[in-house]
């Protein structure tokens, strides 16, 4: 039955992004109606679980696919300092919430784990070096620090280079002040608080169709997954938040903005352990180089994860296929997205990306001999039967039209948003969870352009450095990253 009334804010999909975007309006809105639908039974059971996401806390810190190298083998520091940029909104607003009470426990979310890089090879070792002259007199990289010595990695990390043959080159960087994030529980969380607040989740909920009333607002029908009623609500702004069911939900919309958008699916997997003896020799993240042909995703590396208070190791990804858009998604997906607007740039993306596919297959037919092979080159004394092979969630890379290609897959998330405001969406993956709060603040900013000054106040009190950057600033870059890691509990 549809709501006499429309609700003012209809957010799909439980994961981080929809729980960031509901804790900031009820904060921002306190009077307005929210309602938040979520297909399965629990919030953050899709990309935002921590055992469906490598959960780094992307501050470009240690991930070198952030910096290329150029042709003339010079290296760009901007994305880097961008992401960083981003990460630091993100730490500041949860520094917020745990000031005002709705974070009791940071530690239950975000913990100190330092992170690395290591690599092999004449080559990729030059390359870091140059990383690292780029990036060390940064504000926001302060103390990286580079080695090629053994005796100081093995400091560093001890399971790079117990059992390593010599011989061949290596180096690695480090920053003390790195960071693990559980979002599955920062997600819950956000939105507790959301709720406290006033805002309404509909559990076992799935959205099945969206289209535009006459008088603006967005009828939304949805069926209960347990027991299979219809039902239907208004709503004044829709946030569409459901991973790569988004594009689905938008070209259910009919909003001419994502004519030409499709969805490449890529599975993953990765080795974990919980062997504490194990767990306990291996104190960082450390990430290396992709394959040649693998995308940026496939970045290999090897992470101390904690979850539920509890640290374990990950090792991967191993990229995959999977024809769904979500873990819990259906086999049709990668079908049914297919529009005449978007079957072009497809097939464009199709014909320039043989190596991907190629790199995929490759990955689909690995023995997990291979697997543990590749751990090895990690951590040369692995042995395969400490590690149990789990299945990450979906990741859901954009396809969208070129102008000179006809169409390109693109690394990264993207808002998609109506001309009008009413409804927008999100696709993409990396860096995604860890830059949620500027990506959120980025739908308010499109969506709702005549309260902007409205809210300024309220979002400098959340984010003192809204709207301004930090890098160039280095006495206010280690003001607000002393004042957070002493909020949060984590290292400078």
């Amino acid at each position: 039955m549809t709501s006499p009334e429309p609700v003012d804010v209809v957010l799909i999909g439980g994961g981080i992004m929809s729980a960031t975007l509901a804790s900031l309006i009820t904060e921002l809105e306190p009077d307005w109606t929210v309602e938040i639908f979520e297909r399965l039974g629990d919030v953050a059971q899709e990309s935002s679980n921590p055992w469906n996401n490598a959960g780094t806390g992307h501050a470009a810190l240690c991930e070198l696919n952030y910096m290329p190298e150029g042709k003339d083998g010079s290296v760009d520091p901007s994305k880097a300092i961008g992401i960083n940029e981003q990460f630091q909104q993100s730490r500041q607003y949860w520094s917020h919430l745990v000031e005002k009470g709705a974070i009791s426990q940071p530690s239950s979310f975000i913990n100190a784990v330092p992170h690395m890089t290591f690599v092999t090879g004449e080559h990729d070792v030059t390359y870091l070096r140059n990383r690292y002259d780029a990036l060390k007199d940064q504000p926001l990289f302060a103390g990286i620090e580079f080695s090629d010595d053994s005796r100081r990695i093995a400091k560093w990390a001890p399971l790079l280079m117990a059992g390593r043959r010599s011989g061949v080159p290596f180096a690695a960087t480090r920053v003390e002040a790195g960071t693990d994030v559980d979002f599955g529980a920062l997600t819950r969380q956000l939105f507790a608080s959301a709720i406290d607040n006033g805002a309404k989740l509909r559990l076992n909920h799935e959205v099945r169709t969206l289209k535009k009333n006459r008088d603006g607002t967005w009828h939304i029908g949805f069926r209960r997954t347990v027991g299979r009623a219809p039902g239907a609500v208004d709503a004044r702004f829709v946030f569409v938040g459901a991973g790569g069911w988004a594009l689905k939900l938008l070209q259910k919309a009919g909003i001419p903005e994502i004519d030409g958008y499709g969805v490449f699916p890529i599975s993953g997997q990765f080795l974990r352990t919980d062997d504490p003896a194990i767990v306990a020799k291996h104190q960082a993240k450390v990430y290396s180089q992709a394959a040649v042909g693998a995308p940026p995703m496939s970045v290999p590396h090897l992470d101390t994860r904690v979850v539920d208070g509890k640290p374990s190791l990950l090792f991967g990804p191993y990229a995959g296929f999977s024809p769904k858009f979500l873990k819990n998604g259906s086999i049709l997906d990668i079908v049914t997205q297919v529009r005449p607007k978007n079957l072009g740039p497809m097939l464009s993306v199709a014909r320039d990306n043989p190596s991907l596919l190629t790199y995929l297959i490759g990955e689909l037919l690995a023995s997990r001999k291979k697997k543990v092979a590749a751990l090895r080159a990690f951590m040369p004394t692995a042995d395969g039967s400490d590690w149990e092979l789990i299945t990450a969630g979906q990741r859901a890379q954009v396809m969208k039209k070129d102008p000179k290609k006809g169409g390109v897959l693109q690394f990264g998330t993207e808002v998609i948003a109506a001309g009008d405001g009413t409804i927008a969406g999100l696709l993409g993956a990396s860096p995604g969870a860890s830059t949620a709060v500027p990506i959120m603040l980025d739908v308010l900013r499109t969506c709702f352009p005549g309260k902007a000054d409205e809210w300024d106040e309220a979002l400098r009190t959340m984010i003192p450095t809204v709207g301004t950057t930090l890098n160039d600033k280095p006495e206010l870059a280690d003001e607000v990253l002393t004042r957070t890691a002493r909020v949060l509990g984590i290292a400078r």
